[in-house]
C-alpha cells in the first residue's frame, strides 16, 4: 500500500466516524483526495469517494435502524425522491460550474452555526404536529432539494438535511441523524451510478477507502446512540464550521 493511500484510508476512517454522528464526512474526505491524488479530473476523484461514503453510511444508517425508531414509509419515499435527485445533480454536474453557489452558501452556513450556537434548545423538541399531507410536502421538498444538492455541490449534505428534520419536522438531533444516513445512502447511489457509467470511479482506491470508512461510520453510531442529543450537537457545530472553512478557501482563496 502507498503512502498517499494509507493517508486516504486514513482520511476515510475518520470522515465515516464524523459522517456518521452528524453528517459532513466530505470536507475530511474530499480535500484529502484531492491533495493526495494530483493530475486526477475532480469529477474522478468526487466518484471515486462517493464508494467509501455509501459503505460508510451503510454501516451507521445499519446501527441507528437498531436504536431508533423510523417510518420506513416515509423514509422510502425520501430515498426514491432524493436518489433520484441526486442523479440529477451530478449530471448537471457535468456540464455546468456550481462555484456560483459558494458565496451564497457560506452566508447561509455562517447563520445556521451561529443560531445552532445560540439556541441551546435547537433540536431538542419534540416532533411538529404536521397533518399526514403537511409531513409529506415537507420530506418531498427536503429531499428533491437536498437530493439535487448532494449530487451537484455535496458537502455539508447531511448537516443541512439535519437541520431540515429539526427546523421543518422537529426531530431531535438523534432521530435527525438517523433520518440524514437513510437519504444519505440513496443520494450517494444515485452519484454511484452516474459516475461508474462515466468511468469516473477508481475502484483500486475507492475499495480501501470504502473499508476504513464502513469502520468508521460503525463506530460513529455506536457513539453517537451512546451519548445521544448533546454529542450530536457539538459535533454539529463542528462541522458546520469545518464546512464554512471549506467555502470560504473557495470562495477567497480560489
Amino acid at each position: 500500500m502507498s503512502v498517499e493511500l494509507l493517508l486516504l484510508c486514513v482520511a476515510a476512517f475518520i470522515a465515516g466516524f464524523v459522517d456518521a454522528v452528524v453528517g459532513g464526512g466530505g470536507p475530511i474526505q474530499i480535500p484529502a483526495a484531492i491533495v493526495l491524488l494530483p493530475g486526477i479530473p475532480i469529477a474522478t476523484v468526487i466518484g471515486t469517494t462517493k464508494v467509501p461514503s455509501f459503505c460508510g453510511t451503510s454501516f451507521a444508517a445499519f446501527q441507528y435502524s437498531k436504536q431508533v425508531q423510523l417510518n420506513y414509509k416515509h423514509l422510502g419515499l425520501m430515498a426514491g425522491v432524493a436518489g433520484v435527485a441526486a442523479f440529477t445533480g451530478s449530471k448537471v454536474l457535468t456540464t455546468v460550474s456550481n462555484d456560483f453557489m459558494k458565496p451564497f452558501l457560506l452566508i447561509v452556513l455562517t447563520g445556521v452555526a451561529i443560531y445552532t450556537y445560540k439556541k441551546k434548545t435547537f433540536g431538542v423538541h419534540s416532533e411538529k404536529e404536521h397533518t399526514e399531507r403537511e409531513h409529506l410536502i415537507y420530506i418531498i421538498l427536503i429531499s428533491l432539494t437536498l437530493g439535487f444538492y448532494d449530487g451537484f455541490i455535496g458537502p455539508g449534505t447531511g448537516s443541512f438535511l439535519i437541520l431540515a428534520f429539526i427546523t421543518l419536522l422537529g426531530f431531535d438531533f438523534l432521530k435527525a441523524s438517523a433520518t440524514a444516513k437513510f437519504v444519505n445512502l440513496s443520494t450517494n447511489i444515485g452519484s454511484i451510478v452516474l459516475f461508474a457509467a462515466r468511468g469516473r470511479i477508481i475502484y483500486s482506491i475507492a475499495l480501501p477507502m470504502a473499508v476504513c470508512n464502513a469502520a468508521g461510520g460503525f463506530l460513529g453510531a455506536r457513539l453517537a446512540i451512546l451519548k445521544g442529543n448533546r454529542l450530536i450537537r457539538r459535533f454539529f457545530l463542528s462541522v458546520v464550521m469545518l464546512t464554512i472553512l471549506r467555502f470560504a478557501y473557495d470562495v477567497i482563496v480560489k
